[in-house]
């Protein structure tokens, strides 16, 4: 019966040997799974992986909204008044905004990549050879980062709007240690220990983050002999420029819990991914809305329990206050389906507790789990996905699992570019993102990798296909040159590197997807054997 029914299934939805290969024989959930055309089993898992890039923006939303309750403590310090001997207390806050930059922010955002590279490593432990999934994600990520992130940054800001970096000295710390972090890459795969990783090597790679962190404080806070003779711009007070909007603009409809801090009859956006948001007071009363004025009341004295059951009552709701407002009845339709499709992801999102408790450090770190536990999910889809098609790992790690994984990096590059007066907090995340991913995303997989090999086997960690690797090392390198290049050349002659006349800020967006797309295809190549 079991074979009748294959080969009805394979005459009508496709075919289960392409190109001549073996059937693939692994499955995700039921055995009954193998019985399927490969084409059909290919599609099926390509649309499971991108119902996890939508559930894994679901809960990065939740994990930046943790992420700036974190930033935004403060701390009472007491200073002595030298003449009238009286004390003062003053609210300070506890992170240095150039540390949050590359910590919260920058390792927030690649932390999906981080995850899967870490999953990958732990489930080939024990193995003489490295899986290509994690590096080859990291890699295609710090393209995707580079290239098309900054396209989009670019056009974001209005017509003829200019936002440049304030703090060029530390943004040249940053891409020193960003471009610094390709190049020891390199260095590692092919002059040291050729395709090999020694647990030496993997250690420093690691402790190279930390020097980082180092070498930017230092900058930021212009230390004697580790800074860079650099002047700075002055930083505006307000991060995040005041801007009225009305309130059925209100992008915080879909969370009660939240309101928006304005002052006089104003209401002033927050941008949830800026980790530079100004000592305002905590929440306010709306005028002319009863409605909101008992919410604000409520929030002044938070009831944890309360919140965390709005949480469910909010994750079930279909009918949101924007799709109210649509007159098209296929738009509303449509609407409804998409809340409905996200109903799976948001209802196990509701258990992370209200980022208000304990300044969001319980809501950060369930956070992670979940995100966790989504990567784990995404690596077995890829090598699904890679056994039905015969694609090459690497290519869809470079591919599709980078630009999905990224997602994150461009939604808060893209809010930060829009929204704050300068181009810090868009192009920082976009560097130090790149640093992180390889510092820390592959720095800590061949750290447990090769650690266990060193004890067990006392042999080093080798690594597959490493010339595939080194050669889009070296094809990132070049094209990143040009894309640095540019933004150089943006600001000796329109003074800022984002925004500017509309024809020159496309043509630039332009000319980044171009890198890209010569990125991938150079590199899918080499690791498919056909250059």
């Amino acid at each position: 019966m079991a074979l009748v029914l294959r080969q009805i299934l394979e005459s009508i939805i496709g075919f289960s040997n392409v190109l001549g290969r073996e059937k693939c024989e692994s499955y995700f959930l039921f055995r009954g799974e193998v019985i399927l055309g490969d084409g059909f089993r290919a599609a099926l898992y390509f649309l499971g992986l991108a119902y996890c890039f939508i559930g894994l923006s679901a809960i990065t939303a939740r994990f930046f909204r943790s992420m700036e309750n974190v930033v935004k403590h403060t701390r009472k310090v007491v200073y002595i008044d030298p003449q009238t001997k009286a004390e003062i207390i003053r609210e300070e806050k506890v992170w240095n905004y150039t540390i949050a930059d590359i910590t919260l922010l920058a390792f927030g955002t690649s932390f999906p990549q981080i995850s899967l590279a870490t999953i990958d490593a732990i489930r080939n432990i024990g193995d003489l050879y490295a899986g290509g999934l994690g590096p080859g994600t990291l890699v295609g990520s710090a393209a995707f980062d580079l290239f098309p992130i900054h396209a989009v940054c670019v056009v974001v800001p209005k017509a003829g709007e200019l936002k440049k970096i304030s703090d060029i000295g530390v943004w040249l710390v940053e891409l020193f240690w960003s471009f610094w972090a390709y190049v020891w890459l390199y260095i590692i795969l092919e002059v040291w220990t050729p395709n090999v990783v020694t647990i030496w090597e993997a250690l420093l790679t690691v402790l190279q983050f930390g020097l980082l962190l180092i070498h930017a404080y230092a900058q930021d806070k212009r230390w004697p002999y580790l800074s860079l003779p650099s002047t700075r711009s002055e930083r505006p007070k307000e991060w995040v420029p005041e801007e009225a909007i009305g309130p059925d603009e209100n992008e915080y409809d879909e969370h009660p819990e939240i309101l928006p801090i304005g002052e006089d009859e104003n209401w002033n956006i927050v941008v949830n991914f800026s980790i530079h948001s100004v000592d305002r007071k905590a929440y306010q009363e709306v005028p002319g809305s009863e409605g909101a004025a008992e919410t604000s009341h409520k929030i002044k004295d938070p009831h944890a329990f309360q919140l965390w059951k709005e949480q469910f009552v909010d994750a079930l709701m279909l009918e949101t206050p924007a799709s109210r407002k649509l007159n098209n009845r296929g738009l509303w339709l449509a609407s409804m389906f998409w809340q409905l499709l996200l109903v799976p992801w948001k209802l196990p999102f509701a258990c992370v507790p209200p980022y208000h408790i304990a300044h969001g450090w319980i809501a950060f770190i369930c956070s992670l789990l979940f995100i966790s536990g989504i990567a784990y999910i995404v690596t077995k889809l890829t090598d699904l996905i890679s056994c039905v098609t015969g694609i090459n790992a690497y290519v869809i790690a470079f591919t599709a699992l980078a630009s999905g994984t990224s997602w994150p990096d461009l939604v808060a590059s893209k809010i930060a570019a829009e929204r704050q007066l300068t181009a810090d907090s868009a192009i920082a995340n976009i560097i130090c993102s790149n640093s992180v991913n390889i510092y820390v995303g592959i720095g800590i997989p061949w750290l447990i990798d090769t650690a266990y090999n060193f004890i067990v086997y006392r042999e080093a960690l080798h690594i597959q296909n490493a010339e595939g690797l080194s050669f889009s090392l070296l094809v990132f390198f070049c094209t990143s040159v040009g894309c640095i290049g540019v933004l150089v050349l943006r600001r000796l002659t329109l003074g800022a590197e984002l925004g500017g006349p509309r024809i020159w800020a496309w043509i630039t967006c332009v000319y980044f997807m171009l890198l890209w797309i010569i990125f991938v295809v150079l590199s899918s190549l080499k690791v498919s054997g056909i250059i």
